[in-house]
């Protein structure tokens, strides 16, 4: 399989230049699309000094658009037929890919969600926002009948060819709650497998809020009845 690993990042100077010697390392990219969505505090030009380095690409909004616009602009600027959206904050390891790829690799999915609950791994904190994700993973799999356990992750895996003629809006943190709707209205086979994961705490600049909670319930809701 030829694979992009798209990476949305806003922000990031701390961390950016670490995920991507992270994904490198891995040696399963075969392209990484960076897609800096308007940083100001030197992300940008850290990216600028990366481009074309070990399958470095990277492409710049001019202004900031939300996490979601980036990622579908990597997806539809990516070159390879699997696509792996990684978060530039080192919340998720890139030692995982062998896994999150087993299951397209085996032919048993189209879309591959890397799970936080299913006993990898973890540094635990930030309580409310594990129930505001178990919160959402239930609303989800009451109203697409299924049997998620995170919905919310970032994690998610998938052949490009799956998505391309799904239309998605998301700008901002709603991203996951669409696409996850969509998919699971169009029948799409899912696969989870379980990761690790290192939460970051806001003071450490986790950008998430649980007023995302909210507007993710109601991308849920609406597109449960639109597309």
């Amino acid at each position: 399989m030829n694979i992009t690993v798209i990476i949305p990042a806003y922000n990031e100077v701390k961390t950016i230049r670490e995920i991507i010697r992270r994904v490198q390392a891995v040696g399963r990219a075969d392209e990484i699309l960076a897609v800096d969505d308007g940083s100001t505090d030197g992300t940008r030009e850290i990216l600028v000094e990366m481009q074309g380095q070990n399958g470095v690409r990277v492409i710049f909004h001019e202004r900031n658009q939300g996490k979601g616009a980036a990622v579908i602009t990597g997806i539809k600027n990516a070159a390879g037929d699997v696509i792996v959206i990684q978060d530039a904050d080192l919340e998720y390891d890139p030692r995982d890919y062998p896994a999150l790829l087993a299951p397209l690799e085996d032919g048993l999915a189209d879309i591959v969600y890397g799970s936080r609950f299913l006993g990898g791994a973890r540094r635990p904190i930030l309580f409310w926002n594990m129930v505001a994700n178990k919160i959402l993973t239930l609303v989800t799999n009451v109203l697409y009948n299924n049997i998620l356990t995170d919905m919310e992750t970032g994690y998610k895996v998938f052949r490009r060819d799956m998505v391309k003629d799904i239309p998605l809006h998301a700008r901002g943190f709603e991203f996951e709650p669409e696409f996850t709707a969509k998919v699971l209205k169009r029948k799409v086979r899912i696969y989870e497998v379980p990761i690790r994961f290192n939460p970051r705490e806001y003071s450490e600049g986790k950008k998430i809020k649980m007023k995302d909670a909210f507007i993710a319930m109601w991308a849920l809701f609406k597109y449960r009845f639109v597309d």
